[in-house]
């Protein structure tokens, strides 16, 4: 701690939202459903029911991010050591092709009436931005397999909330102007968050019917009422009206994938991540091999040598992953190259202690490494939970950026997903995040876009639970988890500190060197120019981490990031 870099009485300092129990314990982006989920626990539920009711109640309370109209991941721990996970991931309907977004406003369509195209990049709002959505098929997976209390139970405080629920901060604070800007491009949207030609403010009762109908309807059928039926209809006559693609076979087509987690090591601790078709494992445990070899402990914390070898390994992390990854169905990567250490510790070879190396000299490692080496590293939300038997949920969701495509489906209350834009769309040129993929993630029928979402749990050395984490953010994800992990493992913070304390984040191009205001003193950003890094500070923060730690003598803390404004709590 006396090399850390940093005073604890800055920005994040204050309403640091932070809790203890001895049982259980549930961590959200929103009290109200942070309340739903330990309400699941107290009734009997365990950590899957309740990660199930706070997903419906986040698609409410949290519509920016927490969704029925997009997708996601679970990563799920049982005390026995057992794991699971799970990809629910949007897909890419059945008529999409990698020309799908070629030209200024993407393939020929045929927008019915009222349509107004998308002013920017077809893949980021509108009609043509949506994937089909996979959260209520894996929300009713998940429980179909582990699930304890009734189905209905769970979903119907989501119901109770969408018929009306108080407004507070978070909520306001999402809907900047550029965002009711790009709200007010539809009208069905509108109806929704634009009553009377402005957003919900502080203090409003914000009513939902429609989206509390379909909750109800999928309440009551299950998946079903999502993806066939009256709701399945409505989505599929606002594509229709809008020049969309998603047909009434893509929604009942849609399947979730069970697969086996990621499991790297770092230092003396074990990591369990996301795999593909999330990125987030891979190349977390990219960047964990990378920094293995060096000493992080012994440098100072957010000094210049060890920012500027965060900075190395991440853009030889995010050159791999942009290169090689995608959904596993469509691509033969390279995954035990990627989780080798020897190969981290290959791609650590070439970091100089004193000199930024420039993005254009980084490309993918993987064939010369394996021709050199061998012969001679948005808008979305996240829910950690440990119930009263030690099952450990870690679960992340997505609509891609704030408020996704921006569209509701006429008649359903149901904010769609722009999550096409995390393919590769146009080959060369960024996605919303500044990303620019490879080959292997274009648009394919039924594939699943690369993620950056990283839901993780974190063991030591003797495989006990210790920390469930996971945060929104684009491609600064990956980076933030990591962040928080070594903030804990090397630093030696405590899991509140390693939360608050200021971040920052490299993802090789654009080659730059990004802050949180505060996060780096004058004098570091002196020598690390002097490195040939640059830097730019973001008006945003970096992240929104929601985290449950367990200490060795089993008490849980719960620790909601300050950020944005969240909520843990327990007994």
């Amino acid at each position: 701690m006396d090399r850390v870099n940093w005073r604890d009485d800055g920005p994040h300092a204050a309403d640091q939202e932070t809790a203890l129990g001895t049982e259980a314990m549930v961590a959200t982006t929103d009290a109200l459903a942070t309340t739903v989920g330990v309400d699941v626990v107290r009734n009997g539920g365990n950590a899957v029911d309740a990660a199930v009711a706070v997903s419906f109640a986040l698609a409410v309370v949290n519509p920016e991010a927490g969704n029925i109209g997009g997708g996601g991941y679970l990563l799920v721990r049982w005390s026995d050591g057992r794991d699971l996970a799970l990809d629910y991931r949007s897909v890419a309907p059945a008529t999409a092709a990698p020309d799908l977004y070629a030209g200024p406003i993407g393939r020929e369509s045929r927008p019915g009436r009222g349509f107004r195209p998308w002013s920017g990049s077809p893949s980021e709002g509108g009609h043509l931005a949506v994937a089909v959505p996979g959260a209520v098929a894996g929300l009713w997976a998940a429980h179909g397999r582990y699930g304890r209390l009734a189905w209905q139970t769970l979903v119907e405080p989501s119901v109770a909330l969408a018929r009306g629920f108080l407004v507070g901060d978070r909520l306001v604070r999402s809907f900047t102007p550029r965002i009711v800007a790009d709200l007010g491009r539809f009208q069905s949207t509108r109806d929704v968050f634009l009553r009377g030609g402005a957003p919900p403010a502080r203090g409003d009762v914000f009513r939902q019917p429609e989206l509390a109908s379909t909750l109800e309807r999928i309440r009551d059928l299950g998946a079903d009422g999502f993806y066939r039926g009256e709701t399945a209809d409505l989505i599929v006559e606002e594509m229709r009206r809008g020049g969309g693609i998603i047909t009434h076979e893509d929604l009942a087509s849609y399947r979730v994938e069970w697969r086996e987690p990621i499991r790297l090591g770092y230092r003396d601790h074990q990591v369990l991540s996301m795999p593909p078709s999330s990125s987030g494992g891979l190349t977390l445990g990219l960047v964990a091999s990378i920094l293995e070899v060096f000493p992080l402990a012994e440098l100072d914390w957010h000094g210049a040598q060890h920012v500027h070898l965060l900075a190395e390994a991440w853009r030889r992390a995010f050159t791999d992953r942009n290169h090689y990854l995608a959904d596993p169905a469509f691509a033969d990567m390279p995954v035990d190259v990627l989780l080798s250490p020897r190969y981290g510790e290959w791609r650590a070879r070439d970091i100089a202690p004193d000199a930024a190396t420039p993005s254009t000299r980084v490309g993918p490692g993987v064939g010369a490494y394996s021709a050199d080496w061998t012969q001679g590293r948005g808008a979305t939300t996240h829910v950690s939970i440990v119930d009263p038997e030690g099952t450990a949920v870690s679960l992340t969701t997505t609509l891609n950026t704030w408020f996704g495509s921006k569209l509701v489906a006429e008649g359903t209350g149901v904010l769609l997903n722009n999550e096409m834009d995390d393919f590769t769309t146009r080959p060369g040129l960024p996605n919303h995040f500044g990303l620019i993929q490879g080959d292997a993630n274009v648009v394919q029928p039924g594939k699943r876009p690369l993620s950056a979402m990283t839901p993780s749990i974190v063991l030591d050395s003797r495989d006990r639970l210790r920390l469930v984490l996971g945060t929104p953010g684009g491609a600064t994800i990956i980076t933030t988890v990591f962040q928080v992990v070594s903030n804990m493992v090397d630093h030696r913070m405590d899991a509140a500190r390693a939360i608050r304390a200021p971040r920052i984040h490299h993802q090789h191009l654009p080659d730059r060197i990004e802050t949180e205001p505060g996060a780096l003193p004058s004098g570091v950003k002196g020598e690390l120019a002097r490195m040939g890094h640059r830097w730019v500070e973001r008006d945003e923060p970096i992240g929104d981490v929601q985290a449950v730690a367990v200490a060795v003598d089993g008490t849980l803390q719960g620790v909601a990031d300050p950020r944005r404004g969240g909520s843990a709590s327990g007994f």
